[in-house]
C-alpha cells in the first residue's frame, strides 16, 4: 500500500490519523511533523490524504459493526470552492455514520437519492427520526415504497416507521456542530472530490 513512499509508513499513518480524527490544518500538522525532526510539506500531507483515505475507509468498513436499525437523518451545510453546499447524514443509535451525500439543493429529489444510497448500502432501517421537514419524510415514505414492492410477497416486512421531532434529532444536530469544528480549520473545502474523500475518511 506505501510501496515506493519516501516516508516511512507510520509517519504517513499517524499524519492521516490525526489530520481525519481531529480539528488540525494541514499547516499544523507541517509543523507539528516539524516539530519531531521530520521535514514534511502540508501539500504532501494533502495528497496522502486524497490517496490512502478511501482505501483506508474500505478496509475499515469491513471490520466495521453493521449499523443499527434506528437512523437519525438531518442535513447542514459546508462550504465547497467558495460556494455552500448541503451535507445530507445519517447515523445510528450508536452514533456511527450510515451515509452522506452532498448535494448542490435541499429538495425531495437530493433527499431522495441520499435515502436510496443509504438503503442500497445498509438496507432498510426499522426507524427513522428526522426534524419536522416535510421534504425529509416524503422521501422516506417513497424510498420505502419503491424498496417494498420487490418484496410483496414477504409478509413480515413492516413499512419504516418515521418519527418527526426536533428534540429526538438532537443526536445528529450536536454531530453537525463536530463537523463545522472539523471544517473551520480548513476553511472550506476546496474540491468537491476532496470534500466527499476527506469526509469519508473523517466519519
Amino acid at each position: 500500500m506505501f510501496k515506493g513512499r519516501h516516508f516511512d509508513r507510520s509517519v504517513i499513518l499517524l499524519c492521516l490519523r490525526w489530520y481525519l480524527a481531529y480539528n488540525l490544518s494541514l499547516r499544523n500538522l507541517e509543523e507539528m511533523m516539524a516539530e519531531r525532526g521530520i521535514s514534511v510539506d502540508h501539500a504532501t500531507v494533502h495528497r496522502w490524504v486524497i490517496r490512502y483515505s478511501p482505501e483506508l475507509r474500505e478496509r475499515f468498513n469491513q471490520r466495521k459493526r453493521p449499523v443499527t436499525g434506528k437512523w437519525h437523518i438531518d442535513e447542514t451545510y459546508i462550504k465547497v470552492r467558495g460556494r455552500w453546499m448541503y451535507l445530507y447524514r445519517a447515523i445510528d443509535s450508536n452514533g456511527d455514520t450510515v451515509e452522506f451525500w452532498f448535494s448542490e439543493r435541499r429538495n425531495l429529489t437530493a433527499a431522495k437519492r441520499f435515502l436510496t444510497q443509504a438503503m442500497k448500502r445498509h438496507d432498510r432501517p426499522e426507524r427513522i427520526v428526522i426534524d419536522g421537514s416535510q421534504t425529509n419524510s416524503e422521501a422516506i415514505l417513497s424510498c420505502d415504497t419503491t424498496d417494498r414492492l420487490p418484496h410483496r410477497s414477504r409478509r413480515e416486512l413492516q413499512p419504516i416507521h418515521i418519527r418527526q421531532s426536533r428534540y429526538l434529532n438532537n443526536r445528529i444536530e450536536q454531530d453537525h456542530r463536530a463537523i463545522k469544528r472539523r471544517v473551520r480549520p480548513m476553511m472550506g473545502f476546496k474540491a468537491m472530490n476532496s470534500a466527499r474523500v476527506i469526509w469519508a475518511g473523517s466519519r
